[in-house]
């Protein structure tokens, strides 16, 4: 069992890579391995005095992006809070190569290619996605990930406002085999 994982919790993990892989709406551990775990007022200086990237990892709910175009097709909006880019389903335990890719090639574009960049990686509370995204993030390299555990739960509660999201297409012309 890993260290993340609670007694009789073993079968929601992969052994090998340690990502939660199913009923990602459950408690979270206090911590992400290769990130920092941080708290609204984080967010907020970290926001201001490090230019931080804010990275929503909520799963799309809906039929996933459109093979043709890479647009994601909702069937549920998802407020975020303001300034996030939304890259949906980056939090799954196991991912596509073309999820994968997805999730390398954005990371570097928001970042500028800065692995020192600070990225805030959040979902909801209670929410693997964010967790296992941020622990992702820190095995890509990037030596600055913060994991606000609280994701827009938090930010709501204490007084944050939230906007409409719109994910990131996927670049279904670098999935598509060459």
């Amino acid at each position: 069992m890993g260290t993340n994982a609670r007694a009789g919790d073993e079968t929601h993990f992969d052994a090998t890579t340690g990502y939660r892989i199913d009923r990602y709406r459950a408690p979270t551990p206090d911590t992400v391995p290769g990130a920092t775990t941080i708290s609204v007022d984080d967010v907020r200086r970290l926001l201001k005095d490090e230019r931080a990237v804010l990275v929503d990892a909520m799963p799309a709910e809906g039929a996933g992006p459109d093979p043709k175009t890479g647009a994601w097709r909702l069937s549920k909006k998802r407020e975020h809070i303001p300034g996030s880019i939304w890259l949906p389903d980056v939090g799954k335990g196991v991912l596509s190569p073309a999820m994968d890719r997805y999730f390398r090639t954005n990371l570097d574009r928001i970042t500028q290619g800065d692995q020192a960049r600070a990225l805030i990686i959040y979902c909801l509370a209670d929410c693997w996605m964010g967790w296992n995204a941020a622990k992702r993030a820190a095995a890509y390299g990037y030596t600055r990930v913060y994991w606000f555990p609280g994701g827009t739960d938090d930010w709501r509660d204490w007084e944050g406002t939230l906007e409409p999201a719109a994910p990131v297409p996927l670049d279904v012309s670098a999935a598509a085999p060459n």
